[in-house]
């Protein structure tokens, strides 16, 4: 039984298909297809039921996939630990991270680590929508706001804030709202990835949540940043998007009298996987190169 069987039937039952796998483990179709039909071979039992449509985990598959998964994170444990001995950190590495972050922070961020540890095969995947780091076969994920998934393991990487702004034009025109009260009755901009209760506040009994009237839905920060700059209405966006145009004047921070709750920017690691030694480093890396307090905040 060889391991490069194991690991193509591993990636083909987290991705869902043969071409997905094929994708992530950077070989040809025929040649994933190849090694799984060796695995099967040698094990004498058909591991995955296949359909035009679709692959789905036999009895026997759904058994030896618990075993096989732990078997290829011990080898990758055992060659990170090796590397780390060697005071060297290389293999693959694969994250997934929010599209605005990770162009305007994260990537600049990651340049020198790589630059410093030319052996680490990092995959960066930019994706507002929260992937599932197991299913998809994610060594981590990296976000910004509230952990919504109980099965990962995550490590804060920096503080973060998000504040109410918008352009001097809109509030000319609109006023400025001194309160919850008031904020209420002016058009929001809202971020769809974070689901309706996006505007959370700290009240003196817990969270107050504010739903203004929807002007535009829209799951990308960087469009919402142009929305807000275009005098469309209210944003409720993270220090780190909109730090540049405040300091310029282009947007406006607004003081309703409750600040937002506390959120954090942290990578997460499935739950029962230990980390390796490459992840461990990127993440005291990256707090180092966000600073505390981060360098986007202005105060």
């Amino acid at each position: 039984m060889k391991i490069e069987g194991i690991a193509a039937f591993v990636a083909v039952a987290e991705a869902g298909s043969i071409s997905e796998a094929a994708r992530r483990l950077n070989l040809s179709k025929s040649v994933v297809s190849e090694r799984l039909a060796e695995l099967e071979r040698n094990l004498k039992s058909p591991l995955l039921h296949r359909t035009t449509r679709k692959l789905s985990l036999t009895e026997d598959g759904a058994a030896f996939l618990e075993r096989a998964s732990a078997i290829l994170r011990d080898i990758d444990a055992a060659v990170a630990d090796l590397a780390e001995r060697r005071g060297t950190l290389s293999g693959p590495l694969r994250l997934s991270a929010p599209v605005t972050f990770g162009r305007m922070h994260l990537g600049p961020a990651l340049y020198p680590i790589l630059q410093r540890n030319p052996r680490i095969e990092l995959t960066l995947d930019l994706n507002d929508r929260r992937v599932d780091a197991a299913a998809d076969g994610f060594d981590a994920v990296i976000r910004h706001g509230p952990i919504f998934d109980s099965r990962l393991m995550a490590w804060r990487l920096a503080p973060s804030r998000r504040v109410l702004v918008a352009a001097p034009s809109y509030l000319a025109k609109h006023g400025v709202p001194r309160s919850l009260e008031e904020l209420a009755a002016h058009r929001a901009l809202t971020y769809t990835n974070r689901g309706v209760t996006d505007w959370q506040f700290a009240g003196p009994s817990g969270a107050i949540t504010v739903r203004a009237r929807v002007a535009l839905r829209v799951n990308n920060g960087d469009m919402l940043r142009d929305a807000t700059l275009a005098a469309l209405g209210i944003a409720f966006l993270p220090t780190f998007i909109i730090g540049a145009e405040v300091k310029a004047g282009t947007l406006q921070v607004i003081d309703v009298g409750s600040p937002a709750l506390g959120e954090f920017i942290y990578i997460a690691h499935p739950e029962g996987r230990q980390p390796s030694a490459k992840l461990r480093a990127l993440a005291d890396s990256l707090r180092d190169a966000f600073g505390k307090p981060p360098y986007w905040e202005w105060t």
